[in-house]
């Protein structure tokens, strides 16, 4: 086989693996860590380039000849030690430590979607998520979002977090570029019902608490709204970029 099997389980590869838990760390290190068998899957078959993995023995029996595709290091491990050494309640598949890729400039086509001040790790990864349904393969993000790689971010991608990529960028100055639509989702503004989504343009998502900020909501050229039937505040940010995404991309 053309990757190497070992069965080292603590020592350096176990402390970087619980320094990646922070963001500090994943900066300095330029590394992030995937856990469970459905993301580590996704992984394996991304171009994302992997240091190592930590994996059961029949995780690493049943994907053996994309292990070996890849040549990556495996280290047999416990699915208690898994657990022991990650942040998942179960996982009984691998973990991986991978490097982080340079982010892209913003390839404008189609439809854009860009957060702004989105905090929350599994509304950003269920964003990525739905972004990735929607065709979508980047994402613009206020520097105040949470952070990509964060554990309960990639976690919560279902695997999309290796074909959706980010570009962290002030968006005030991003947005005075733009000579597109920018769709701005608010509690007041057109309903999404009638509103007519041009063919290519922007859609922004506030955060989940304060929604746009008045800083880029001066930027936006329609805002639409989501129609409420039912008594619910709100919906959160994963939700309304789903719902205004698939109105955008059905009409």
């Amino acid at each position: 086989m053309c990757y190497s099997v070992v069965t080292m389980t603590y020592g350096p590869a176990a402390k970087l693996i619980k320094a990646l838990q922070k963001k500090k760390y994943r900066e300095e290190n330029g590394k992030f860590m995937v856990e469970g068998t459905k993301n580590v899957e996704e992984l394996l078959a991304s171009d994302f380039r992997i240091e190592f993995i930590y994996a059961t023995k029949e995780f690493e029996k049943s994907h053996h000849k994309m292990l070996e595709q890849k040549k990556v290091r495996v280290q047999i491990v416990e699915g208690s030690e898994l657990v022991a050494l990650g942040t998942l309640a179960q996982n009984d598949g691998a973990l991986a430590v991978v490097f982080q890729k340079q982010q892209q400039e913003v390839q404008q086509s189609g439809v854009t979607l860009v957060l702004d001040d989105v905090r929350d790790p599994g509304n950003l990864g269920t964003l990525i998520r739905i972004a990735d349904w929607y065709g979508i393969s980047q994402i613009v993000c206020s520097p105040n979002c949470v952070d990509w790689y964060n554990p309960k971010v990639v976690s919560a991608t279902m695997g999309s977090f290796t074909r959706v990529s980010p570009f962290y960028t002030d968006l005030t100055e991003y947005l005075k570029k733009q000579k597109t639509a920018i769709i701005g989702g608010f509690l007041n503004g057109e309903s999404t019902h009638t509103f007519s989504f041009p063919k290519e343009g922007i859609l922004i998502i506030g955060s989940e608490s304060h929604g746009i900020s008045k800083e880029v909501a001066k930027f936006v050229t329609n805002k639409v709204t989501i129609p409420k039937f039912g008594k619910a505040e709100s919906l959160n940010a994963a939700v309304a970029g789903a719902i205004i995404l698939d109105r955008w991309k059905g009409k």
